[in-house]
């Protein structure tokens, strides 16, 4: 990619500010754009405080100059409207769009990304990976954490039996309103299912992938894994 190429940047959370220290590193040009001024507040770039989804917005953000687009909002039904704004305005953009759930992925694609990330996939992927290399002996005494990005990592560890959430349906742990802390995967039986759903059961052996910040991992684990 050119330097002197124009990017945007769509939401400045936790994803869209390791994104930004990306392109600062490269001295890529780039406008970020976020609702909260406050998230700006110490910013040394440039930014437009609004909505993602507004024409009038993403024209002050310099779209019609922009190659590539980065949508990286925390609804997906945002990302969808904003993906399908951004692609009318500016058909010829490289779109790169994050899904907060692989049940929206095909629908982003549809609005027109070029390209959808999500942390579940990812999460999956390396749940099967690190899985797939160790004895169900290893398994059993392997403790992972995998670092995403500062302040946030995967935490992979087997069930046993004197863990609280064997035997309980993932909706009944309230795991992000208790711990903000969310399962991205569960590997059984050799298979990984990844994003499960609500009144998806754990079972006893089952290898679980959380993701979440690390003092939310600290107060999960206390509460939920207990070894032997």
């Amino acid at each position: 990619m050119r330097t002197d190429e124009h990017l945007i940047v769509l939401g400045y959370g936790d994803v869209g500010k390791r994104i930004v220290e990306v392109l600062q590193d490269h001295q890529l040009n780039f406008m970020v754009v976020d609702t909260n001024e406050q998230n700006f507040s110490n910013a040394d770039f440039p930014y437009v405080v609004g909505d993602g989804m507004d024409e009038d917005v993403l024209k002050k953000a310099g779209i019609d100059k922009a190659s590539t687009l980065i949508i990286t909002l925390n609804d997906d039904n945002d990302v969808i409207f904003a993906t399908l704004i951004s692609r009318g305005m500016k058909p010829d953009s490289l779109i790169f769009s994050r899904a907060n759930s692989v049940r929206s992925i095909d629908k982003i694609y549809k609005a027109g990304a070029d390209y959808v990330g999500s942390l579940s996939i990812v999460a999956g992927q390396m749940l099967a990976k690190i899985t797939s290399t160790c004895t169900k002996y290893e398994c059993d005494h392997l403790f992972e954490d995998i670092v995403l990005y500062e302040g946030i990592g995967i935490e992979k560890f087997q069930l046993h039996e004197s863990s609280s959430m064997v035997n309980v349906a993932i909706a009944d742990l309230n795991l992000i309103k208790k711990f903000g802390c969310r399962i991205l995967g569960v590997e059984r039986n050799k298979e990984v299912t990844i994003d499960p759903h609500d009144l998806f059961v754990l079972e006893l052996g089952d290898v679980v992938a959380v993701v979440g910040g690390r003092e939310q991992m600290e107060l999960f684990h206390n509460a939920h894994v207990t070894k032997n």
